[in-house]
């Protein structure tokens, strides 16, 4: 049975019923009891108790219209993932868009299958075709997908068990990657002194950021009087469509990411001068700088944000021109 509760507008009573639609979101629905609330709170609250056992979920018509069982399983993913669109984030949906036309749906067309007639047995089969060509990790990613489009069909009541369920997959060899030693950093700290990803450099490699918590870093993020710096905004970037898009949201990738830190003293002194350099940028480049970013730290000379793959590659390219060992940028 659903939740809800008794909320008092213009001296009535309205029955709030809290549910969970088919994407997995969270909804409110209102109902007025007619009741005027002096004298009529147990007659209501039994009108609750009705409400809630007799209430059904609603599906999206246009959902129940267009999803059968009989539709081709490649026709129901692309369904599928439009409806998760609004439900996810904008770098979930990239990816999963990603997978779901370059991966899933070449392989599952050839072999016309029907929803109905997708069995562990198919699936099963794509996952050791797949293996040969990819990490484990990566066809986890895979059957991530595959899973929930067939949770969705359960929700729907279309299904029964998800078939997904009954497949082995493959094992995952766990990333170890390479680190630099004191040594390291210090050389690399020298190398990369006169590069425009200096200062973003220094901040990863003390914090441990992730590129787009650095690259997410906002004057209003620094206390310069506390001494602390706050991580809780994040800008990266995807692909979708054809083109690569910029991301910026009020986000971390996990709870735990959103966290504040003790400002470090040297780090402290290159940001004041930073900040200081860019009121000279301002002023040198007049019309010609881009003010949309003044919120944020990192903007090059012409107050544009360095975007998550210009650090990725810089940074790649530093190592490369140095003879320095490779390590993922975070």
């Amino acid at each position: 049975m659903v939740a809800g509760h008794l909320r008092i507008q213009n001296g009535i009573y309205q029955m709030i019923i809290s549910y969970v639609d088919a994407d997995g979101k969270p909804k409110l629905k209102s109902k007025s009891t007619g009741l005027k609330v002096r004298g009529n709170k147990k007659r209501a609250l039994e009108m609750l108790e009705e409400e809630r056992r007799n209430f059904v979920i609603p599906v999206k018509e246009q959902v129940r219209d267009v999803i059968t069982l009989d539709m081709l399983y490649t026709d129901f993913l692309k369904t599928w993932l439009e409806i998760k669109k609004d439900s996810i984030a904008v770098t979930t949906y990239a990816s999963y868009k990603r997978i779901v036309l370059d991966n899933l749906c070449p392989y599952f067309e050839k072999r016309k299958l029907k929803v109905r007639d997708v069995k562990p047995a198919d699936i099963q089969a794509y996952y050791n075709t797949k293996v040969k060509s990819v990490k484990g990790s990566t066809v986890k990613h895979y059957h991530n997908i595959i899973h929930s489009s067939f949770k969705y069909l359960m929700r729907l009541d279309l299904i029964q068990s998800n078939p997904a369920d009954r497949v082995i997959l493959p094992k995952c060899e766990k990333y170890i990657g390479e680190f630099y030693t004191e040594d390291d950093l210090n050389k690399l700290f020298e190398i990369s002194k006169d590069h425009p990803l200096a200062l973003i450099i220094q901040f990863t490699a003390c914090y441990g950021f992730r590129r787009e918590e650095v690259l997410g870093l906002k004057w209003s993020a620094i206390d310069f009087d506390a001494e602390t710096i706050s991580v809780k905004h994040i800008v990266t970037e995807v692909h979708l469509d054809g083109k690569t898009q910029l991301v910026i949201e009020d986000r971390a990738k996990t709870k735990s990411s959103i966290r504040t830190l003790p400002l470090i003293a040297d780090l402290k002194e290159h940001l004041l001068k930073h900040k200081e350099q860019q009121k000279v940028n301002k002023q040198l480049c007049g019309s010609s700088y881009n003010h949309k970013y003044d919120e944020y730290i990192f903007v090059d000379a012409l107050g544009n944000l360095y975007r998550p793959g210009y650090v990725t590659g810089g940074f790649r390219n530093l190592l490369k021109k140095h003879n320095m060992t490779h390590i993922r940028f975070h």
